[in-house]
């Protein structure tokens, strides 16, 4: 079997995680595999898509096309299968809006689909409105690569960890004011960031780690408590919760926003604390603070519940929804 794996932005973590880390996997079941990144040349896109007719199917990640593209892509492929793990149908900057190019696209490219795979069920209840064929597939991670090794670094701070990117790091600043509050009642707090840009807190120690794959993981390690923050709207609601996931692997306890995926998350395996208000936020944070064996017990089964999130079962799940589209 024969598959194109096409993309816009091939260096999107989203990319990596929910198709290059299934490569191997997918080269074991007999696929033979083309990631192409889409150009942005008309002609060499047209000419990309109509090279889809040499594969037995597509797979086109989170990139929403034009009529053009559509018209295109859908004329020269024996199946399309759309995999997206974010709302992308809505504008980040105007989720409330159903007038704008996100919904139309979105909508466009659903409905050429013979399939798709969506990271949550937001995401899926939204899709079927276009596509008769869709499934939940959550994004995994790599469980063995986050390993809690606290116990070997002692100190005498609680370390507030938050991982995640720049355009996502406006959710965490939304909580400065519960952080300001929380380091001038507690001088032994330190908030860890995890990221390619930061902000500081006068009240609180802020330790900047750029991110990257080599480090990432060694870099949670230390912490004492994962902060997940997330405001509530359409578009934050189709969010998968990867830093939770990734909080759990590493034995952290988990804060977070009761919005979309985190409240199931929180919910299924007791390893956190659901906060919506300034006052639960400081609430939750103090409680952890103070109470080393509840960050213990939470963070173990945070660990066993994120196994069911590793990548070698998510890639499976993947992987024979792939098969089956093609085999119909």
């Amino acid at each position: 079997m024969k598959l194109l794996i096409l993309v816009n932005n091939p260096k999107r973590a989203s990319f990596r995680l929910r198709a290059i880390d299934f490569l191997d996997y997918f080269r074991r079941e007999g696929f033979v595999c083309e990631v192409c990144k889409l150009p942005q040349n008309n002609f060499q896109r047209w000419k990309l898509f109509k090279s889809a007719r040499n594969y037995d199917a597509v797979l086109l990640h989170r990139k929403c096309l034009n009529y053009f593209d559509a018209q295109v892509l859908a004329r020269n492929s024996r199946k399309i299968i759309f995999d997206h793990d974010d709302a992308i149908m809505y504008s980040p900057s105007r989720p409330e809006s159903d007038h704008t190019s996100h919904f139309r696209l979105y909508k466009r490219t659903i409905q050429m689909s013979n399939c798709v795979i969506a990271g949550n069920d937001y995401l899926a209840e939204h899709a079927r409105k276009f596509c008769s064929d869709v499934h939940i597939v959550p994004t995994g991670l790599d469980t063995k690569a986050f390993v809690k090794e606290g116990e070997q670094e002692k100190h005498d701070k609680i370390r507030l960890v938050w991982i995640g990117s720049e355009s996502t790091l406006p959710y965490l600043e939304e909580l400065r004011p519960v952080l300001e509050q929380v380091g001038k009642a507690n001088d032994d707090m330190v908030l860890r960031i995890i990221a390619d840009r930061f902000f500081d807190v006068p009240s609180m120690p802020v330790e900047k780690y750029n991110w990257s794959v080599e480090t990432q993981a060694a870099d949670l390690s230390a912490g004492d408590v994962g902060l997940a923050p997330l405001p509530d709207n359409r578009f934050t609601r189709g969010k998968c919760g990867f830093k939770i996931l990734q909080y759990f692997a590493s034995g952290l306890p988990v804060i977070a926003s009761a919005v979309g995926v985190n409240e199931k998350f929180i919910a299924e395996s007791q390893a956190g604390i659901l906060a919506s208000t300034p006052g639960q936020w400081i609430e939750a944070i103090e409680k952890l603070a103070a109470d080393a064996a509840l960050r213990k017990q939470m963070g173990l089964k945070g660990k066993q519940y994120v196994q069911d999130y590793d990548v070698s079962v998510i890639a499976e799940k993947f992987c024979k929804i792939v098969k089956g589209t093609i085999s119909k």
